[in-house]
């Protein structure tokens, strides 16, 4: 484990499964918001988190539930307080790609202008690889300046699924 993930599973006060259209979810939160969203097998998942399995958490609940609107096309926004563990860097990646509305797209190139840091494509796009909360920080909609559908760590299909899933809802 790396040091971001022992940071995460000291703070983690529960944890929930998620069946969705997509796969199964993790859910994690701790005491002041989401921390994260993970698909079962995909890049940079925690493992097995310390904290107690809690389907009845209220925050875990409204995550689920949240979740289920936006496989059902009428949610474009989740609204759930967050606790994104990262570096400050990639915490302010996270943020800038809740700037990115839910049917539309953005480059690397074009959210690290928006950053301030033209030159950090990179940089951008491996902490936007890190997201820890998929969907809910729409990671997804970020594509290569080809408009090509670039890495995702949950896998190019589901991405590929959720465009087309919010594109149908637009």
């Amino acid at each position: 484990m790396n040091t971001l993930t022992n940071t995460l599973n000291a703070a983690c006060t529960a944890q929930a499964i998620m069946d969705t259209p997509l796969g199964r979810v993790l859910l994690a939160r701790t005491a002041n918001g989401l921390a994260g969203l993970w698909f079962e097998g995909q890049k940079h998942h925690p493992g097995a988190l310390a904290a107690p399995h809690d389907a009845d958490d209220p925050l875990l609940r409204e995550a689920a539930a949240q979740l289920q609107r936006y496989f059902a096309g009428t949610l474009a926004r989740f609204d759930l307080p967050l606790d994104l563990h990262g570096t400050p860097f990639q915490r302010a990646v996270w943020r800038s790609l809740l700037n990115i509305p839910s049917g539309r797209t953005c480059s690397y190139g074009e959210l690290a202008r928006a950053l301030g840091a033209p030159a950090a494509v990179r940089a951008v796009g491996a902490a936007v690889g890190r997201n820890p909360a998929s969907l809910v920080v729409p990671c997804h909609r970020v594509l290569g300046a080809d408009g090509s559908l670039t890495g995702y760590a949950g896998g190019v299909e589901r991405k590929r699924a959720l465009l087309a899933l919010e594109a149908r809802a637009a």
